[in-house]
C-alpha cells in the first residue's frame, strides 16, 4: 500500500516508523524539515507542500494521504486535493474541535469533497487521561465490548504480598486474566509458572467488576478519586475538567495566562480556576495541592509539566499524569517517578493504525508505548465449535474476551467459540500481523 505523509514532524516520522517496513511511504515537506530520523528510514522523501499539485504528482499516486503539519488549514486543503486528484483515503491532524466537529465524513459540506479521518490529538488525550483517572492508580486503562470488558495495568509496589508469587498460586479473581507484563522496559506474554517481581507492571482483562474486586484485594485500591487539580488551562485541561465535572469530583485549574482563566470561569460550571504558575511551589502549597486525590498536568511545555509533576509529588501527592510533547520523553519522565507519562502524538498514532487496517481486524488499543496490541477479530465459519485449547496459535497471544452477541465472556481453556463471536486478543505488537494469517 501506497502512503503519502505531508509533514516531516514528530507526528509523521512516527507514523512513517510504524508503517515503513510493510508500505510504501513518500514524506512531503521542506527539504530543512527533514531529520535524521526520517534519513534512517527506508522511505521517499519529496521536497515541497502538498497543497501544490505539482507536488503530489511527484509523490506519485497514493491509496492514503495524511496530513499532519502544525498547521490545520494547510493539512485541509492538502487532504481535499489528494481525495481529488488520486481519490485516496485521507486522514487530517487538526488542532481545533470547530475543525473535528465539521470535517469528518458524516458532517461535511463538501460534497463529493470530504475527509475520511479526523483526528484531534487533544481530544485523544484527554479520552486517555479520563480513563486512568476513573481507575484509581491504574497506570492504563481501556474499555471494550461496549464497556462490558475492561483492559487494566498496575504497578507492582515494595510491599505487595504477590512479590516472588507463581501467576498459578496466586488465584486472581474470577473472570479476570493476566495478559501482560512488562519488566525492565520489555513486555513479554506471562503462563502459569511466571513469578511476579517488583515493579513488575501487570496488564489484566476482564469484566469491568471483577476488576474492580482485583483492585481492591490485590492492589488496596477502593478509593475512588475525590479532588483532582490540573496545571495547564488549555484545549486538554478544559475538557478533562468538564469530564470531571460530569463525576461530581471536585477539581481545581491553575493556568498562567489570565483572558483564559476569565474563559474557564465562565465555561466551567463547578471547577474552580486559579490564575498562576504550576511551577509556583509557593502557589501550589497555599492552593493545597499536596491534598488532591491526584494532579494532571497538561501544559503545552514538557519541561514545565515534568516541573510540576516533580513538585506536587514533592507536596505528598500520591498519583500524578503528565502530558509529554515529545514521545522520546516518556521513559525519563517515568524514570524520575511521575506515575503516567501519556502522550497525545501516541493516542494520534493508536487512531492511525486502526483507521488504516484493511484486515477485518480493529487495532482496538496499543499498550506499553506500542509494545502490544488488543486485536478485535470476527470468528470465521472453519472455527466454529473450537475449544479454545484447540487453538495453536503460532505467536505468543491470549485470547482475552470473547463478545457473543450482547454478552461477555472471560474465557477458559473449555470455552468453545462459534461463527460470528468476536474475539478481543492481546498479542505483540511485532507478532500482530501473524495472529492475523491464522484467522485469515
Amino acid at each position: 500500500m501506497k502512503i503519502v505523509i505531508f509533514g516531516a514532524t514528530e507526528t509523521g516520522c512516527l507514523i512513517a516508523t510504524e508503517f515503513f517496513e510493510d508500505h510504501d511511504i513518500t514524506i512531503i515537506d521542506k527539504e530543512e524539515n527533514r531529520t535524521e530520523e526520517f534519513n534512517n528510514l527506508d522511505i521517499s522523501f519529496v521536497q515541497g507542500n502538498a497543497t501544490d499539485i505539482e507536488v503530489l504528482k511527484k509523490a506519485g499516486m497514493a491509496d492514503i494521504f495524511i496530513a499532519c503539519t502544525e498547521t490545520d488549514e494547510t493539512n485541509i486543503v492538502a487532504c481535499l486535493s489528494a481525495k481529488k486528484m488520486y481519490g485516496a483515503k485521507t486522514i487530517c491532524f487538526v488542532s481545533k474541535e470547530e475543525y473535528k466537529n465539521s470535517l469528518n465524513a458524516e458532517t461535511n459540506c463538501f460534497c463529493d469533497m470530504f475527509i475520511d479521518y479526523v483526528i484531534w490529538p487533544e481530544e485523544l488525550l484527554t479520552q486517555d487521561i479520563f480513563r486512568i483517572v476513573t481507575v484509581a492508580h491504574a497506570l492504563d486503562v481501556e474499555n471494550f465490548a461496549d464497556d462490558k470488558a475492561r483492559l487494566l495495568e498496575y504497578k507492582i509496589t515494595p510491599n505487595s504480598f504477590i512479590i516472588n508469587k507463581k501467576i498459578r498460586d496466586i488465584g486472581f479473581t474470577k473472570d479476570t486474566i493476566i495478559v501482560g507484563i512488562t519488566r525492565d522496559g520489555k513486555l513479554f506474554i506471562p503462563n502459569g509458572e511466571t513469578e511476579i517481581k517488583e515493579d513488575d507492571k501487570l496488564i489484566f482483562m476482564g469484566t469491568p467488576h471483577s476488576l474492580d474486586i482485583l483492585a481492591g484485594t490485590f492492589f488496596h485500591e477502593k478509593d475512588h478519586v475525590k479532588t483532582a487539580a490540573i496545571i495547564g488551562g488549555g484545549n486538554v485541561g478544559e475538557m478533562l475538567a468538564k469530564s470531571l465535572e460530569d463525576l461530581k469530583i471536585k477539581t481545581k485549574i491553575i493556568e498562567k495566562n489570565y483572558e483564559r482563566c476569565r474563559y474557564l470561569s465562565e465555561n466551567l460550571e463547578n471547577t474552580l480556576v486559579i490564575n498562576g504558575d504550576g511551577t509556583d511551589l509557593k502557589i501550589l502549597d497555599e492552593e493545597e495541592i499536596g491534598s488532591s486525590d491526584i494532579v494532571i498536568s497538561v501544559t503545552n511545555n514538557d519541561e514545565r509539566n515534568l516541573l510540576c509533576s516533580l513538585l506536587c509529588k514533592q507536596l505528598g501527592v500520591k498519583r500524578v499524569i503528565s502530558r509529554v510533547s515529545k514521545v522520546l520523553n516518556i521513559p525519563l519522565f517515568e524514570k524520575v517517578g511521575i506515575d503516567v507519562a501519556i502522550s497525545a502524538k501516541n493516542s494520534a498514532l493508536n487512531e492511525v493504525k486502526n483507521d488504516l487496517d484493511e484486515n477485518g481486524v480493529d487495532i482496538l488499543a496499543t499498550v506499553e508505548q506500542g509494545q502490544a496490541e488488543v486485536l478485535e477479530i470476527k470468528v470465521k465459519a472453519e472455527f466454529n465449535g473450537k475449544k479454545l485449547m484447540e487453538f495453536h496459535f503460532p505467536v505468543n497471544a491470549i485470547i482475552g474476551v470473547v463478545q457473543r452477541k450482547n454478552h461477555v465472556i472471560i474465557p477458559k481453556g473449555n470455552t468453545e467459540i462459534y461463527t460470528d463471536d468476536t474475539l478481543i486478543i492481546f498479542t505483540k505488537s511485532e507478532d500482530a500481523d501473524k495472529i492475523k494469517e491464522y484467522f485469515g
